[in-house]
């Protein structure tokens, strides 16, 4: 294996897995993918269950519109945020890690090399800062989709390269580092990786596709093992520790639900459905302050009405027809946008949800990070942070 040196890695003894994945269907508007395999039965999956209806809960509003914009045009693509206290940290789609106090913003660090534009093209090279945490001893924890694991001192601005993407782990190559949470102790460092076959800049292929090569891993900060936990999954993405730390959410983005992977305890090694059927497409989960838990959404399954990524789910020969005709931007046009934030209870259960149609404010949100009694919007795509005032909505 190609790693870096004092890295190692373990698997787990092959867990059983809880999944619904090769169950029949069980409701209506499910749709199913058969592929036949040498040696044994057709196997199936489901692919998307008909969306929920947007009521109750899901009720459209226009709440995300009292949000305030925030930097516009000084910052682009901040997919991520964390807090030391008032001090804010977000990287850029230009590979900056940044820190925002008051009305300034300092760049702390670099983690690829220049010239970054936040192209496309120069993204591999330059980095593509996705997750950020705050450690327990005030370093932040930075997952880059294509180039790895880190760790930063915020005052220093030293950076410390904990594993690296485009090694080999567990067979498979670390090709999208997406996000990542950390133990309170700083002994595990949690993180997805959202394929081993398309990097980010390709992720409407792993959308469409619906391929399942994501996985849930583990670093050891002390061992410096890493340790794959779950795979998998699909379009792996937004990870947040339960409270006890025996369990981690991870949003499945193409497959809009939440699962809860066991990373320890008597569990360990398993997984089960937390949330189903979302009404939208979920990226990042952060903790709020009731003890639940934000997920953020920048497309949304309109029902009534039509959501185009649940129609292609259907057609896999039309996907494959698309994207020989469009680019991966002008697909993007195709995509209505519509930002949906929602709060869910511990136990799952959506207690109240953030919309604005069209993206007229807040677009592309990626994840929303609670402090101080309000939100803070991340967005994949947007060049601006948004601030939601908690209070008035």
């Amino acid at each position: 294996m190609n790693e870096p040196e004092g890295l190692r890695f373990r698997r787990l003894n092959r867990p059983q897995i809880i999944t619904d994945e090769l169950q029949e269907p069980q409701y209506k508007g499910t749709s199913m993918y058969c592929l036949t395999h040498r040696c044994s039965q057709p196997l199936c999956f489901r692919l998307l269950n008909e969306p929920p209806l947007m009521s109750g809960c899901y009720e459209p509003n226009i709440k995300l519109r009292e949000a305030q914009r925030l930097f516009e045009d000084q910052l682009v693509g901040p997919e991520s945020i964390a807090n030391f206290g008032d001090v804010i940290y977000t990287g850029t789609a230009d590979g900056k890690i940044v820190k925002i106090e008051g009305k300034s913003i300092t760049v702390i660090a670099r983690l690829g090399k220049p010239p970054c534009d936040g192209s496309r093209e120069q993204e591999p090279s330059c980095g593509r800062p996705l997750g950020i945490r705050v450690g327990p001893n005030g370093t932040l924890f930075v997952a880059d989709a294509y180039l790895g694991l880190f760790e930063i001192n915020p005052v220093t601005g030293e950076v410390t390269n904990l594993v690296s993407a485009g090694q080999m782990v567990g067979g498979r190559r670390l090709s999208f580092v997406n996000d990542l949470d950390v133990t309170q102790d700083g002994r595990k460092v949690y993180f997805t990786d959202s394929s081993s076959r398309w990097q980010r800049r390709d992720y409407l292929h792993l959308i469409m596709e619906a391929t399942a090569d994501g996985r849930v891993l583990e670093y050891d900060t002390e061992t410096k093992e890493v340790t794959v936990l779950m795979e998998n999954l699909r379009f792996a993405n937004g990870i947040q520790l339960f409270p006890d730390e025996e369990s981690v959410l991870v949003t499945e983005t193409t497959m809009a639900r939440i699962r809860r992977v066991h990373v320890s305890g008597l569990n360990k090694g398993g997984m089960d459905t937390f949330v189903d059927n979302l009404p939208g497409f979920p990226d990042n989960i952060r903790r709020s302050s009731s003890g639940g838990y934000w997920v953020a959404m920048s497309a949304v399954r309109p029902n009534p009405g039509f959501s185009m990524l649940d129609f292609l789910s259907q057609k896999p020969w039309i996907k494959k027809l698309i994207f020989k005709l469009f680019s991966q931007d002008m697909l993007m046009k195709f995509v209505p946008r519509y930002s949906l934030v929602i709060e869910l209870q511990e136990s799952g259960t959506c207690v109240r949800s953030f919309h604005d149609p069209h993206g007229m404010v807040a677009a592309y949100v990626s994840e929303a990070h609670e402090h101080d009694g309000h939100l803070y919007l991340g967005s994949f795509r947007s060049p601006y942070l948004c601030k939601l005032d908690l209070s008035k909505v």
